[in-house]
Formats: C-alpha cells, sequence, structure tokens
C-alpha cells in the first residue's frame, strides 16, 4: 500500500518527516519535491484530517476518557 507523508527538505538535502512513521520493516521512498517554500501555520494535512479525526474524538467515550482533565 502506497502512503503520503508530508516533509521538509532543507537546503542541504537533509529529509525531515513531520509526523512520526512506524514502519514492519525498511521501506523504499521516493521523494518529490514541490517548487514551493514551506508554509507557516497550520499544516494543509492537519487541516485535511481534522474532519477524519473528529468523527473519533467527538463520541461519549472520549469525552469520558478525558473528563478528569476538564475537571477544575
Amino acid at each position: 500500500m502506497l502512503q503520503t507523508y508530508e516533509a521538509l527538505v532543507d537546503k542541504d538535502g537533509n529529509l525531515r518527516l513531520l509526523e512520526s512513521v512506524r514502519l514492519p520493516a525498511d521501506r523504499r521512498a521516493l521523494v518529490v519535491m514541490l517548487d514551493e517554500k514551506p508554509t507557516g501555520g497550520h499544516s494543509e494535512t492537519a487541516l485535511l484530517s481534522e474532519q477524519s479525526l473528529a468523527e473519533d474524538w467527538n463520541r461519549p467515550e472520549e469525552d469520558e476518557a478525558w473528563s478528569h482533565l476538564q475537571q477544575a
């Protein structure tokens, strides 16, 4: 299965993934360089995943699991 991860490449060619990745074994990777500078603020990946994460996070079970942190 192909997966896409956002990363930054500095001027020296060092690659830094913007999220942690766990793999069962070594994998090949292809790097596509975009012709644009990194943007500040919210990452596009975070904005695009917000709706699917909300489906998981906005449930009564999640509210109950984290309720101890909301007590003043």
